[in-house]
């Protein structure tokens, strides 16, 4: 099953897929290096609340809210002194698949929201390649 979803707002990106793996497996995926390095970029490691990520490509942040099997909530910075935005990913059982929710919050006026759209669809597609 692969239904994707996308709307681009003022300010934030919303891109929504159903996996075709169990919730348990996805989260799964998620805890390990790479499946964390799948939503964050190279380098990138999940951590609890409070903890600090970098990934190779410049991008880093803190770990916001972090609800096993539920949601991530993650400060997220394009680049060094790039303004703070937040990325949220929920995740819910959808029969024997995984519906994720990935909505990307207060974006500069000038964010390039194709860009982003882009980057978190594509991050979506390696977790669900991970959960294979």
């Amino acid at each position: 099953m692969d239904t994707m979803e996308e709307t681009t707002e003022p300010r934030s990106v919303k891109v929504t897929r159903v996996v075709d793996h169990p919730l348990d497996s996805v989260w799964a995926v998620l805890m390990k290096p790479h499946g964390a390095e799948a939503l964050l970029g190279e380098g990138g490691n999940l951590g609890n609340k409070g903890e600090d990520w970098r990934a190779a490509d410049g991008t880093y942040g803190v770990t916001r809210s972090f609800h096993p099997k539920e949601q991530i909530r993650f400060s997220w910075h394009a680049s060094d002194g790039a303004p703070r935005t937040l990325v949220d990913l929920h995740m819910r059982p959808s029969g024997a698949a995984t519906e994720l929710e990935l909505v990307h919050d207060h974006l500069p006026q000038d964010a390039d929201t194709d860009a982003l759209a882009q980057r978190w669809r594509s991050a979506l597609e390696r977790i669900e390649s991970a959960a294979s």
